[in-house]
């Protein structure tokens, strides 16, 4: 059920949204490595986590696209 609620969630948002929310992702990811890298992560799921949202974000922006070139 969460899964399908920040779906919906991110469908509602813009296209500069997404890429804003994507750029702050990517940099989470970023730091987790780091921690994961120095024995500092506390929540190892975040990891999984930040990378399906990344993947999520990603997928919507990909099929944004194909809808607008066909448009």
């Amino acid at each position: 059920m969460a899964q399908n609620s920040t779906v919906e969630d991110l469908r509602t948002k813009s296209d500069d949204q997404l890429s804003t929310q994507l750029v702050d992702l990517k940099r989470e990811q970023f730091n987790l490595r780091f921690q994961a890298a120095t024995n500092q992560l506390e929540r190892p799921a975040r990891v999984r986590e930040v990378r399906r949202e990344i993947a999520r974000i990603k997928t919507l922006q990909g099929q944004r696209a194909r809808e607008a070139e066909k448009a």
